[in-house]
């Protein structure tokens, strides 16, 4: 079955970092963009950060950015996202998905993976 499985998430105290990683299943991740997408509770899906196949990274989202990082590793089939300096609003599901190119529609989603940040 194809799949993008999310993993890294959970409590962190605010000023903390996390890393979540986004592994591919069923298919090579190596010609996909990959973005990462968040939602918080009551509110609409918003883009974070997206990365191309060339390893391009496009799309980051004011808040996190110069906090949070996106890199891949094809070989490892996955990608990354790094947290730094998490903030209360910071929390929300995160999801990772494959793309044509940072540009266009979602081809695969992941389930997600809950962030909470709190004290």
């Amino acid at each position: 079955q194809l799949e993008l499985v999310e993993s890294g998430g959970g409590l962190v105290q605010p000023g903390g970092s996390l890393r979540l990683s986004c592994a591919a299943s069923g298919f090579r991740l190596e010609y996909h963009a990959i973005g990462w997408f968040r939602q918080a509770p009551g509110k609409e899906r918003e883009g974070v950060i997206c990365i191309s196949s060339n390893g391009v990274t496009t799309g980051i989202l004011d808040s996190v950015k110069g906090r949070f990082t996106i890199s891949r590793d094809d070989a490892r089939n996955t990608v990354y996202l790094q947290m730094n300096s998490l903030k209360p609003e910071d929390t929300a599901v995160y999801t990772c998905a494959a793309q044509l190119n940072c540009y266009t529609q979602v081809d695969y989603w992941g389930k997600g993976t809950l962030v909470t940040v709190s004290s």
